[in-house]
């Protein structure tokens, strides 16, 4: 296990099993922190938000906020949007977390994404600031098409998508969150690294197909390329910037890199990841699917 400050190992894991700690949650309005906020809140423990919406606010790209969102806390579950993988993103990573730990934080549970360069440059932030870390690294979410930008196609029974035949463990959400939470309250867990993916590997057609039965609607969906795909973005006024680097995101993660399974869902809570075909049943359950009011959320 990489600690830098093995000497003060007993006492912080001591401390940090106690429910008086408060741990920032940020992305805390989001697909992941949500879940991870309500269920530290269900422990008893006290939580902070890290949004900018929050009181103090926090603002990934304003560093000025993340001060006043750090006073006080002892852990924090770091979520980075849009996404690791976007530029800029690993070194924003480093300087909050260099800035966590001069803060007093004890340990950082750093959401992270298989296979990805920017990915891998911000765990190794994380891991070197000498303080207790875990690592979640996930496939792509269940909840993107329920919650996420995925929602208003699928609603609109057209799934138009630069992935190709590739397939995808896609992972519950709430697995994550199950993971996160253990990890920031569990000494166990301290040091790992968990590669987080659902039970089986599913195209996106196949991901439509369950989707499609569970709700009881028609749903296709349609393979495109990138650049059709980034041009469908920009019609929607998305800025070119952001367009840009989500289509090079996509097009690299469906690239067939990811289209494997891993355990990690079995080795942080002993137990199996949550299968497609429940979270589709119990989404369409919830009534998402057949309503027009999108709401998206990151």
């Amino acid at each position: 296990m990489d600690r830098l400050r093995f000497g003060c190992f007993t006492a912080s894991m001591t401390e940090l099993t106690n429910t008086s700690t408060l741990t920032l949650v940020v992305g805390g309005t989001g697909k992941t922190g949500r879940r991870v906020a309500d269920r530290l809140r269900a422990q008893g423990r006290a939580v902070r938000i890290g949004s900018r919406a929050a009181d103090p606010s926090f603002d990934w790209d304003r560093p000025d906020t993340w001060e006043a969102a750090l006073r006080g806390v002892d852990a924090a579950y770091v979520n980075y949007a849009p996404d690791l993988a976007f530029p800029g993103a690993a070194d924003r990573v480093a300087a909050f977390t260099g800035l966590a730990v001069d803060a007093g934080v004890r340990r950082l549970v750093l959401l992270s994404g298989r296979n990805e360069d920017g990915a891998r440059r911000a765990e190794r932030a994380v891991e070197r600031v000498g303080v207790d870390w875990t690592i979640v690294r996930s496939s792509v979410f269940n909840q993107n098409f329920s919650e996420g930008f995925l929602l208003e196609p699928v609603l609109a029974g057209e799934l138009a998508f630069p992935a190709g035949n590739v397939a995808e463990p896609f992972v519950d959400t709430d697995d994550i969150a199950d993971i996160a939470v253990a990890a920031l309250t569990d000494d166990r867990h301290v040091g790992q690294r968990y590669e987080v993916t659902g039970p089986r590997l599913l195209t996106f057609a196949d991901a439509a197909a369950e989707i499609g039965a569970a709700a009881g609607r028609d749903l296709r969906y349609v393979p495109i390329n990138s650049e059709d795909f980034a041009a469908a973005l920009l019609h929607e006024g998305l800025p070119p910037e952001f367009v840009t680097d989500l289509t090079d995101l996509f097009r690299a993660i469906l690239d067939g890199r990811n289209a494997s399974l891993a355990d990690g869902v079995q080795r942080a809570l002993g137990r199996e990841p949550r299968d497609f075909r429940d979270y589709a049943r119990d989404a369409a359950a919830s009534g998402i699917w057949t309503t027009d009011a999108v709401s998206i959320s990151r």
